[in-house]
């Protein structure tokens, strides 16, 4: 891969729909030559398939982050799933676990049960994700949108107006409106194993003072590093960058460290990234069952 690569895989990473012509005109290259690139990177199972990431409390639901020591991920899995569905698995070099559910209600309740019930690992951190006040009114259209593109998030409005009876201006005005919605992002699910010459990483930032504003300068600094936008969970903030080699990661996140507001930095490097989507089919499901039309979610 070359730089050109990587910058497609975080195009795709942050918005899939956008258009080869577009992804193109910002790197500076056609719109022929972008496609070529993404189905040279399918080929090789650098990208996987795309997806529909949707942040759980847009549906009214909560979210709690794990990380574990430890790698069986099918037992991770059959343990969490005791508490909640699982919204991501992300297995790190070093022995380390990353993951998160979802929950319905009680989630300090639902904290004290995982630590009590998880065995054969050993909980390194657990907690529950900020409510970045989400837009979370969906209308049951919406739902069936967003229900017909988990099934290729990279469709075309003409195959979704057909499959659906919806006319095509209907489903456009859907697709924009969950666009713009930043609790929903049309992504790309990849192989970290499978990228040659950059290493993808991610780095959990613990804050003590202004959330937003620590967010906006390391915005700033580090945005060519960007392989996908950074996200806030409570006091953390989640970075997901690529480097060169081991130095310029280390580098990256010494300069994390050193930032004002940043009390410590973790530097995680995942092998493995999956996206349950059991739990979001479900929701759908449910909030399908409203008598009303409009879907305002509380997510507070």
């Amino acid at each position: 891969m070359d730089k050109i690569d990587i910058k497609i895989l975080s195009s795709l990473l942050n918005n899939c729909r956008e258009s080869d012509r577009q992804i193109g005109k910002e790197l500076g290259i056609s719109g022929g030559a972008v496609r070529a690139r993404i189905k040279k990177m399918q080929k090789l199972r650098i990208i996987e398939k795309f997806s529909i990431k949707v942040e759980p409390p847009i549906l009214g639901l909560g979210v709690l982050y794990i990380v574990v020591s430890g790698q069986n991920i099918k037992e991770i899995l059959e343990q969490i799933s005791l508490v909640g569905e699982p919204f991501f698995i992300v297995p790190c070099i070093g022995g380390i676990t990353v993951c998160s559910i979802v929950v319905k209600e009680n989630l300090q309740q639902k904290i004290t049960l995982i630590n009590k019930s998880m065995k054969d690992v050993r909980i390194l951190s657990i907690f529950e994700a900020e409510n970045p006040g989400f837009n979370s009114n969906l209308t049951k259209t919406d739902l069936e949108i967003l229900e017909q593109l988990l099934k290729n998030p990279t469709e075309k409005i003409e195959n979704i107006s057909k499959d659906t009876g919806l006319s095509t201006k209907t489903v456009t005005r859907c697709i924009d409106k969950l666009q713009e919605n930043d609790g929903i992002q049309f992504t790309a699910i990849y192989d970290p194993t499978k990228i040659e010459n950059f290493i993808p990483h991610a780095i959990l930032a613990w804050i003590d003072g202004d959330l937003r504003e620590t967010l906006e300068k390391m915005n700033h600094k580090f945005y060519e590093s960007f392989m996908q936008m950074p996200f806030i969970a409570k006091n953390q903030i989640v970075l997901f960058l690529y480097s060169h080699d081991i130095f310029e990661m280390d580098e990256l996140t010494q300069m994390v460290r050193n930032m004002d507001n940043v009390v410590s930095a973790d530097l995680f490097i995942p092998k493995k990234i999956s996206f349950p989507l059991k739990w979001l089919k479900q929701a759908i499901k449910d909030a399908n069952k409203s008598p009303t039309l409009h879907l305002a979610y509380q997510t507070n």
